[in-house]
């Protein structure tokens, strides 16, 4: 039994030690064109991974052509069963756009870009990235205005554990299995 709990307890002290960098976030077509929405910390170099339904949509305009998934603008799209354009599939929802530089960064047109120590980032519906600095990982619908721009998109953002935390939690994994296989003393009764 006091093997279970210290099993339990060290644990438990390893997952408070490292814990867990990742959320769910709605990025806005409207809202984050100019104002990104702050997410994850993440260290220069790190690795963090981003995910999201490519069927879930958002569109650059409200007019005919403007709709794509986070990957932006950069294709024709065509309506699929279960998207979020509500059109008879088959119908072209979205028509590729050239792409929009900004800020001296160039991106497509509806595409997710991440702005991570005052450095931009060309991100997607999905995918895994490097961190080109340290800071908290805003994300941004790319587009020049967003007045006309409708939709959401709800992307889960996780950062991949730097090299020193897995260090640190294979150690405490040693120090668990180490407690386990500690023996009790063994005591000799003599009866007389």
């Amino acid at each position: 039994m006091k093997k279970i709990l210290f099993a339990g307890a060290a644990l438990a002290a390893l997952t408070a030690a490292a814990p867990s960098n990742a959320a769910t976030f709605v990025v806005s077509a409207v809202s984050n064109v100019n104002t990104g929405l702050p997410t994850i910390t993440l260290a220069a170099g790190q690795s963090f991974t981003i995910s999201s339904n490519p069927l879930d949509m958002w569109a650059a305009h409200t007019l005919f052509g403007g709709q794509s998934n986070a990957d932006g603008l950069n294709k024709n799209y065509f309506a699929q069963a279960g998207d979020d354009s509500g059109a008879p599939i088959g119908t072209q929802i979205g028509q590729y756009y050239a792409p929009m530089t900004k800020n001296g960064f160039t991106a497509s047109y509806g595409q997710l870009v991440g702005l991570i120590g005052g450095q931009y980032i060309a991100l997607g519906a999905n995918g895994t990235y490097t961190a080109p600095t340290a800071g908290v990982l805003q994300l941004l619908y790319w587009d020049d205005n967003g007045a006309d721009n409708v939709g959401s998109i709800t992307f889960n953002v996780t950062a991949v554990p730097e090299p020193a935390t897995w260090a640190m939690m294979i150690a405490g994994f040693g120090l668990v299995g180490a407690g386990m296989r500690r023996r009790k003393p063994t005591t000799t009764v003599a009866y007389a």
